[in-house]
């Protein structure tokens, strides 16, 4: 295989945000119940038709998909899989499906299913009803999202809105304000350092000459200059913060969103499957490139006109170089979408991205005699190419670890981590020395002063992830934490590190009840399991003498993994209204933690630290990620003090 060409990048941004632009549903549902036994319920789906839709009835297999289906959220209840109905049915011939005939309304119609349910009858039943539905040649799928009360059901729900919970007042005003700004500044400033990376690839390095011709043709004075190579930089600035901007469209219509995306066990598996294909395709068995024609558009725009001209050349530039900074711009999307305010995080880390990228190429295009001071191009450039795909495989590690921690499947257990990453380390080694070769190699036949130190740089780093391997004190890799599972995720029994570490309660309302037998303070841990920043601070933090002493003495823990993919028993499900008035499904623990951290905390970001009263006021203000032991001990000195108060 010698080209690979899609857009990689569209592609994964159509995905996430595919289920909001679907196709729309054309019908509009109404959902009710009847009792008919002990525990036996039938759920009836009614609609008055859509014109010039017809609605596929049920029962009915259309090409190996059932017409109509009906998903739970709690699997323990028994659906029956025959489905009866009423109205007016009528019998066509689609010729969309090989003259196969089917029944269809075009009217009012009423869809009835039997369900069993084996234990307690829950309040109120959450599913989702899946319909098929045409017209012509056309034929589409939509969902109906629905919640339904059943007569004699029981609710044991647990509350999620706290009332007596007042940000705006606490009983001391230490701990965040709400600003991150230093934060963000760091996400730009690693976003530079990967456009100056992409420089030096393969795709990118080459077209640097090219650049140079493209403005030394244009006879134009000083200033007029000057302006030009300024207004390139710009347009490849804005080029990669233009990427960023249908992220902050999702993450204002439901600012869990993005949280959702990045902890979703398939979208970090398809991250898994598309780094390993950017690594192969980086050891040069194929390359990856958007389509021709894209590249080729843009290509002969850049000879028109003068600034439509430059900004052409720089789309160009971008298109062109996708095949090797498109794995970057992935770890980076990926990377921010797994972190606190995702939206803009992202903006900050393409703009600075494209700010590292624009930069030398705007310095070249205002001074071409830079060109005569770079290294020729050669086999150094396929090297790093190479050495870049070891790299995205163990990203791709990191996404397929996530996904085994949301759903514990203990597929990449602690140690098993450390392994894999050790091995890449030993392969990127054994590739500089020249002991293992790829489709485009040439031998090495001179190690320079960048190759041994390349080699030194990978060999320190290899040696100093060995001992995440042991079941030693030396395991904790302090410099990387939240990288691998967190220490207690291990294939050792009982790992020496895990014993360190506080062990919080993971249910609210049973935290706050052992903070009331006990007269303490309750610290509420927002985290996730697929959260770097939280792994940090449990290892890094927590394990503080100082912080760990507290935590463990003065107040009651609790973790609320708003990740969680267990689903809630069927009386503990509901659909909650949210303080801007729409309606939201509770159906896993992840749900219920996200909208109580949402609704009660004005945050969708881990970590966050909150200390409440056992009469749940707020303390303090919140906390966020804080990674030097003695800030965050000073806040839970604080919290301490403000109970303290709250008793006088």
């Amino acid at each position: 295989m010698k080209f690979l060409r899609f857009g990689l990048l569209p592609i994964f941004l159509l995905a996430l945000s595919g289920p909001l632009w679907s196709q729309t549903a054309a019908f509009n549902w109404e959902v009710g119940s009847k009792k008919m036994g002990e525990g036996v319920y039938e759920i009836h789906f009614k609609t008055t038709g859509s014109q010039p839709w017809q609605l596929f009835g049920p029962n009915q297999d259309i090409s190996g998909v059932q017409s109509t289906t009906v998903e739970l959220a709690d699997s323990s209840i028994k659906i029956d899989n025959h489905f009866k109905s009423n109205g007016d049915a009528k019998t066509i011939t689609s010729k969309l499906f090989d003259n196969a005939k089917f029944s269809v309304y075009e009217g009012p119609a009423e869809f009835i299913l039997t369900i069993h349910l084996p234990d307690r009858v829950p309040a109120q039943l959450l599913g989702n009803f899946n319909y098929s539905y045409g017209k012509g040649d056309e034929f589409y799928t939509g969902t109906y999202s629905f919640s339904v009360g059943l007569e004699g059901g029981r609710s044991e729900q647990s509350r999620i809105r706290i009332n007596s919970i007042d940000l705006n007042n606490p009983v001391s005003n230490c701990g965040d304000d709400g600003t991150q700004g230093k934060g963000l500044l760091s996400i730009f400033i690693l976003g530079f350092v990967g456009g100056l990376i992409a420089l030096i690839t393969p795709c990118v390095f080459p077209l640097i000459p090219l650049t140079v011709s493209f403005f030394t043709k244009r006879d134009v004075g000083r200033k007029k200059g000057l302006f030009n190579a300024f207004f390139y930089g710009a347009c490849i600035f804005l080029i990669y913060i233009l990427l960023s901007l249908p992220f902050h469209l999702l993450d204002h219509l439901d600012p869990e969103i993005l949280n959702n995306i990045s902890t979703n066990v398939w979208l970090n598996l398809a991250f898994f499957v598309i780094f390993i294909v950017f690594a192969i395709s980086f050891f040069g068995f194929f390359e990856i490139t958007l389509p021709g024609i894209v590249a080729n558009k843009a290509d002969a725009k850049s000879g028109v006109g003068n600034l439509v001209g430059i900004f052409f050349m720089a789309l160009t530039l971008a298109i062109v170089s996708f095949s090797c900074t498109g794995p970057i711009l992935g770890s980076l999307l990926a990377g921010a979408l797994s972190n606190n305010r995702g939206a803009i995080q992202l903006t900050f880390g393409m703009g600075g991205f494209g700010f590292g990228l624009a930069l030398p190429f705007a310095l070249f295009a205002l001074f071409p005699r830079l060109l005569h001071s770079l290294p020729k191009s050669g086999g150094w450039l396929n090297s790093v190419k190479v050495v870049l795909g070891f790299l995205e495989l163990a990203m791709a590690v990191k996404f397929l670890s996530n996904a085994d921690l949301v759903k514990q499947w203990g597929l990449i257990k602690r140690e098993t981590f450390f392994a894999i990453w050790v091995v890449i380390g030993i392969l990127i080694i054994l590739y500089l020395i020249g002991k293992i070769r790829f489709p485009h190699d040439s031998p090495v036949k001179v190690f320079s002063k960048t190759r041994i130190t390349t080699i030194v740089l990978f060999a320190a780093i290899t040696i100093y992830l060995i001992p995440g391997l042991t079941n030693t004190e030396w395991a904790n890799r302090r410099l990387i934490s939240g990288f691998p599972p967190p220490l207690c995720y291990s294939v050792y029994g009982d790992p020496v590190n895990c014993r360190k570490a506080v062990e919080p309660l993971r249910d609210y309302e049973e935290a706050l009840a052992l903070a009331r037998k006990m007269n303490k303070p309750l610290l509420i841990d927002f985290t996730g399991w697929a959260c770097v920043n939280c792994r940090r601070m449990e290892e890094k933090v927590w394990t503080d003498p100082v912080v760990s002493r507290m935590m463990k003495n003065d107040f009651v823990v609790v973790s609320l993994y708003v990740d969680e993919r267990r689903t809630l028993p069927a009386d503990q499900q509901t659909t909650f209204i949210t303080r801007d008035s729409s309606h939201k499904q509770i159906i896993t623990v992840g749900d219920k933690w996200a909208t109580f951290q949402s609704e009660n905390f004005n945050a969708v970001s881990q970590p966050q630290y909150a200390i409440l009263s056992p009469g749940e006021k707020a303390l303090t203000k919140t906390k966020g990620y804080t990674p030097k032991p003695g800030d965050f001990s000073r806040w839970l000195t604080c919290g301490l003090d403000a109970f303290k108060k709250s008793l006088k």
